[in-house]
């Protein structure tokens, strides 16, 4: 196949879409569950403690999110559960956004116009959640 006959069509780049943010689920995902290898995994741990109340234990939640996450990466990858796996994912990622809300002090320095690198990690999933919606967009169509 070459570059020619390779038309660019919607499709073609919602699959490399979900192709990448897979890659991404992948990545981050099975970094967490080796201990002290990713760098959000004091922050998942903060906030999921936060978001149940305590109810589940930070050595147990942090092996549900990364399982989470790789699985929602697997299936974008291979296309698996496609639209359920994006709403999924949608809602995951709107979750990531908690810690500017819950760790203001460790997200921004002195105004919300100037994140901290954490703020930084996490105002980037802008740019996740924006193709997520340009894949479910696509997977309604169908």
């Amino acid at each position: 196949m070459t570059f020619k006959s390779f038309r660019i069509t919607n499709r073609n780049e919602n699959t490399l879409l979900s192709i990448a943010i897979g890659i991404i689920y992948l990545w981050f995902g099975t970094l967490k569950f080796f201990p002290e290898l990713s760098p959000a995994e004091d922050l998942a741990k903060r906030t999921i403690q936060l978001l149940t109340f305590g109810f589940i234990p930070s050595s147990i939640s942090i092996l549900i999110l990364a399982f989470v996450e790789v699985v929602i990466g697997l299936c974008l990858i291979f296309n698996f559960y496609s639209k359920q796996i994006v709403k999924i994912a949608i809602v995951h990622i709107i979750f990531t956004f908690s810690p500017l809300f819950f760790f203001t002090e460790e997200s921004f320095t002195t105004t919300i116009l100037t994140p901290t690198l954490l703020g930084q990690y996490i105002g980037k999933n802008l740019i996740i959640i924006a193709a997520l919606f340009t894949i479910l967009k696509e997977k309604v169509k169908v």
